[in-house]
């Protein structure tokens, strides 16, 4: 009788034992979870912002960047917040009238106070860089150059912002920044990483984008190339960013954006003619311009074609004939001498193309309106038929076609795709093959393609040369793995009660 009661007893406070253990065991688990909750959640977004002005040969643009503070040194977490174009074109127009440049910077300056909090006005930095325009400029004249960017920096200066400077990029800079910009917000500098960061997925090649950038003065090319040397110093560059080591080629011609070469295309063409009227063939048929010899001499890109002729101003005539407009577009490049390997042409060196290609600014707008961006269109033949009928419309037919427009850049469009083409295929070489590995870039995540982030990016210091140490989980996946081990436990503590006090439910099968 003893032994019964004696047993009784037991298994009543190992019930008790047992429920307090899963009370407690729920319990913990509850405050496990709470605590992970409240105490593991994501801190409160610290932002920061940047402004890069991207003075151009033919127009200004402003861009506004932002970024949480605590992952600046990662991939892609910076986006373009805002783009405001200057009203007016390029800063080496105001060499003669400088005082108009704070007119001129007023209304995108004041929409970036505007934008940004004014608690950070103070420590947002502005940075301005002056590309081909004023390089031309510099060649011109140094002291009218650097007239322009003292006005500009004082301009700058007015603002609320911290003004780190205006200045001149070297074509290399231009290459090397839109590169950089590609391929940051492609994610193309870290490599991508399985589960808890310890199983890299080999098949997910990292491999860096090309970047081809076209503005009005010049036209960039950058790439890394494929186990093959550099053969001139100057185009090679080393970066090491996010622990890996790039050798990237690069090379700007000066004079070969879009509008440059359309003025050396005319001074050649009419350095030939023995009267005042150019039949030009990069034009629509019926189009017609007159043009002062005084505008074309200009630019120090027309130099070499200059020539004393009997007339002050000549006529366009477009006869709309884009296998002659080829022909003279291709006798802008020098092609007959290379002292190198291989080049791409005027002597300058280029190794063989390697990999994807971005190709942003001019390259995306004028194929975009002459559709041709998509993919689908990868054949040399199809896109020479495409620029070839669009070429051959009458002007009164296409100016009806497209009334927004101005007139000034919907009459070069044509010149401008037939450019681009002979660029792409006889200057830099690419082929059929190789022209589907060219993807015309507007914007990457919403942000510009081009290489005002890049800049920001590098003198900021938010591109690390070695890779930043990550966290193991992210604050999502922490909080799913949280709950998902207690449930286990709860899961293991429930069962645990059930079989001590009905082992039998375990048993009575396998007696």
């Amino acid at each position: 009788m003893e032994d019964i009661k004696d047993s009784e007893v037991k298994r009543f406070c190992s019930k008790n034992i047992l429920v307090i253990l899963g009370f407690s065991s729920v319990a913990a688990v509850i405050a496990l979870i709470a605590v992970g909750l409240t105490q593991n959640k994501p801190l409160p977004e610290n932002v920061k912002y940047g402004i890069v002005l991207d003075a151009g040969s033919s127009h200004t643009s402003l861009y506004i960047y932002k970024w949480p503070a605590e992952k600046e040194n990662d991939t892609g977490v910076v986006h373009q917040l805002e783009e405001c174009k200057v009203k007016g074109p390029g800063i080496s127009k105001y060499a003669q009238k400088p005082d108009e440049i704070d007119t001129y910077l007023a209304e995108c300056m004041q929409r970036s106070s505007e934008v940004i909090p004014m608690s950070q006005h103070h420590e947002t930095p502005v940075y301005l860089g002056a590309t081909a325009g004023m390089r031309l400029l510099r060649m011109e004249s140094e002291q009218l150059a650097e007239r322009v960017l003292a006005e500009v920096s004082k301009s700058l200066s007015n603002y609320p912002f911290d003004f780190q400077g205006a200045r001149i990029i070297t074509g290399q800079e231009e290459g090397a920044y839109g590169w950089i910009t590609v391929n940051y917000l492609l994610g193309r500098f870290t490599q991508k990483s399985g589960w808890l960061y310890f199983i890299p997925y080999k098949k997910h090649s990292q491999e860096t984008f090309g970047a081809l950038d076209l503005g009005g003065a010049s036209t960039q090319i950058t790439f890394v190339p494929s186990n093959y040397s550099i053969e001139s110093p100057e185009n090679a560059l080393e970066f090491r960013l996010y622990g890996k080591d790039y050798t990237v080629y690069t090379h700007s011609f000066l004079c070969y954006g879009k509008d440059q070469a359309l003025w050396q295309k005319l001074a050649k063409d009419i350095q030939d003619s023995s009267s005042r009227t150019l039949r030009d063939p990069c034009f629509h048929p019926g189009y017609e311009k007159m043009v002062n010899m005084s505008e074309l001499y200009k630019t120090p890109c027309t130099k070499r074609f200059e020539k004393t002729l009997p007339f002050d101003q000549f006529q366009i005539q477009g006869t709309g004939d884009y296998q002659k407009c080829q022909q003279s577009i291709l006798e802008l490049f020098n092609t007959s001498y290379c002292p190198y390997s291989q080049c791409a042409f005027n002597g300058v060196f280029l190794p063989p193309l390697h990999g994807s290609f971005g190709a942003f600014s001019a390259f995306y707008f004028v194929m975009d309106f002459l559709n041709m961006t998509s993919s689908e269109i990868s054949s040399q033949e199809r896109m020479v038929e495409m620029i070839e009928n669009f070429c051959s419309r009458p002007w009164e037919e296409v100016r009806s076609s497209f009334p927004r427009v101005k007139e000034k850049y919907l009459s070069e469009y044509c010149f401008s795709g037939a450019y681009i083409l002979s660029l792409l295929l006889q200057g830099y070489h690419f082929t059929d093959s190789s022209w589907k590995h060219i993807h015309f870039m507007g914007k990457i995540q919403d942000s510009d393609a081009g290489w005002t982030l890049g800049y920001m990016l590098n003198l900021t210091n938010m591109i690390p040369a070695e890779q930043p140490t990550v966290a193991p989980l992210t604050h999502s996946t922490y909080i799913f793995l949280m709950v998902l081990f207690s449930l286990i436990l709860v899961v293991v503590v429930i069962t645990g009660m059930i079989l001590w006090n009905k082992p039998s439910y375990v048993w009575k099968d396998t007696v």
